[in-house]
């Protein structure tokens, strides 16, 4: 089954790069939206998902129009303006989680033309949003919980500790 997760203009290296790496360990796609509001060679982006940098499958466009041009299927928004609970969607094989601008979310004409699949994570009214990292981590693991985890280990192994 294949996941992706789509940012439009990230603006912080950090968050893309932890979201490499979640990318990375649970095997979904990456596909980025220029502009970006900091170089893919930033140590900062590299340091959060440095050793894991080479086992993602990323995708680079210049722009929103480019990124919908090349990619088809079922599109899922997430903005704290959306309707539906993510939770409450059934995710299907070859899903887009689209997420924007850690500092303006999506555009307000793409929601406006997708309302229907606008998604909200519960969150407290008063309080203005997640970290894009955090959203994207628990967007991700309820796809993959809804699919039954495939391909990825549900067992951990611990090491055998001498008395000390």
């Amino acid at each position: 089954m294949t996941l992706n997760i789509v940012l439009v203009e990230p603006q912080i290296p950090q968050n893309t790069g932890n979201i490499s790496r979640t990318c990375a360990v649970t095997g979904a796609r990456l596909h980025l939206v220029k502009p970006y509001g900091f170089e893919i060679t930033d140590k900062q982006l590299k340091r959060a998902g440095l050793d894991y940098w080479d086992k993602l499958e990323i995708f680079e466009y210049d722009s929103i129009d480019d990124f919908f041009e090349k990619n088809s299927g079922a599109f899922f928004f997430y903005t704290t303006k959306g309707g539906a609970v993510h939770s409450d969607v059934s995710y299907p094989d070859g899903s887009y989680l689209v997420f924007g601008r850690e500092d303006k979310g999506l555009p307000e004409e793409l929601l406006k033309k997708n309302i229907e699949s606008c998604l909200r994570i519960p969150m407290r009214n008063e309080l203005r949003s997640l970290n894009l990292s955090n959203s994207v981590a628990i967007a991700v693991y309820e796809v993959l919980r809804q699919w039954d985890y495939p391909d990825l280990s549900r067992e951990g192994k611990l090491a055998h500790f001498k008395n000390m």
